[in-house]
């Protein structure tokens, strides 16, 4: 039996996900599928429309055996920590493959990448700091054209892999759509694409299951901006958080001032050296409060979110050989950001989805549409 590896956000679930899981079931049909799942606040600096607990049972129900949190105080940090710390729970986890989609589909070009990438120290030359990160990237690896987003993904988990010297292999499944395609309308289309349909209040049953639709959260962007304007016109340091470089927290407090949304906020920041993803993440550790001093934290835990029979079953004999407990430290850090991002998450969405978070009770998944239970 294989144990795969796959890490994702699930912003919303889509039949995207259903496809790249079913194609892995359908090359290793007895294989044990673990995800490594970011909940709440997001890698590119987003708002999840749907809740931890949400995901997690979607997960289950389409074939995923063993559900683990990547924590906020991670999963809203750059591609390469995101990946870092998701490749650090896969391996804890005895994890021997991992699957994610690829626009090339080229995992030897990929492993040559990131091997250059690792070798490169021209990523870190100061001279370059006034381009922003996908273009020193390329500069670094001397390519002609921007990668892709899950190319670029896949670079930072291929180098996670060969910085730790994990034994995981990887494996690419063909991306069928793009990621910044917001047009399109075939049955297969990226969560970028349903999100701004449902924006412009378009049908979007088709592209999702109804469970997935049926969960959809609602983000309170002005709140979220209300929020933000008073941690950043209160707080006199925001150089302590992650993302606030020298001279970005004297131009939040001058264009705080200035916009009267979320979105106008980062039109006032933008600029050729900071992405919007970069500067939705650095809003997002302003608000989650994550500062440089807690970024390299080590994770002392794997928190499982849920598990299906087959997956209880592993950690039931797996358990003692994993290098993490798997018991939540409840005086630990990351648990105590957790519960505050589960908390933020509430106000934003108006929901009570930090129950989840308080109650700390897996979602055992029966099977054969039986319901779940959180009974441990």
């Amino acid at each position: 039996m294989k144990i795969i590896g796959i890490i994702a956000e699930y912003n919303p679930f889509h039949n995207g996900h259903i496809y790249h899981i079913n194609e892995i079931k359908k090359k290793y049909p007895d294989s044990l599928l673990i995800l490594i799942l970011n909940g709440y606040f997001l890698e590119r600096g987003e708002i999840s429309v749907l809740s931890k607990e949400d995901k997690t049972k979607l997960a289950l129900e389409n074939k995923v055996d063993i559900v683990v949190e990547l924590p906020a105080l991670f999963g809203t940090q750059s591609a390469d920590t995101f990946a870092e710390k998701s490749l650090f729970l896969l391996n804890a986890l005895k994890v021997e493959i991992l699957i994610f989609g690829s626009e090339s589909n080229n995992k030897e070009m990929l492993w040559k990448l990131a091997s250059e990438q690792v070798k490169s120290e021209f990523i870190l030359n100061n001279s370059q700091k006034n381009l922003n990160y996908p273009k020193r990237i390329n500069q670094s690896l001397q390519l002609d054209t921007t990668l892709p987003p899950n190319d670029l993904l896949g670079i930072s988990y291929c180098k996670a892999i060969l910085k730790n010297h994990y034994k995981i292999e990887i494996e690419t499944i063909k991306r069928t759509n793009d990621y910044h395609d917001t047009t399109s309308c075939e049955s297969v289309i990226s969560a970028t694409n349903i999100r701004a349909k449902k924006e412009k209040m378009e049908d979007i049953s088709a592209y999702l299951p109804s469970k997935s639709l049926e969960s959809w959260q609602a983000i309170d962007t002005q709140k979220l901006f209300e929020l933000l304007k008073y941690r950043i016109l209160t707080d006199e340091h925001l150089d302590l958080y992650i993302d606030v470089t020298e001279g970005l927290d004297y131009k939040l407090k001058k264009e705080i001032t200035k916009a009267n949304s979320f979105n106008e906020l980062l039109t006032l920041l933008k600029s050729k050296r900071y992405t919007y993803n970069r500067l939705r993440r650095m809003l997002m550790h302003i608000l989650l409060g994550h500062t440089k001093e807690k970024a390299h934290i080590s994770i002392s835990y794997i928190h499982i979110l849920g598990f299906s029979l087959k997956g209880k079953q592993y950690l039931k004999e797996k358990k003692k050989t994993f290098t993490l407990p798997t018991a939540v430290l409840k005086d630990d850090v990351i648990y105590q950001e957790e519960k505050k991002a589960a908390l933020i998450y509430d106000l934003l969405t108006h929901s009570k989805s930090s129950l989840f978070d308080k109650q700390n009770k897996p979602i055992i998944y029966m099977g054969n549409g039986s319901k779940e239970s959180n009974q441990k």
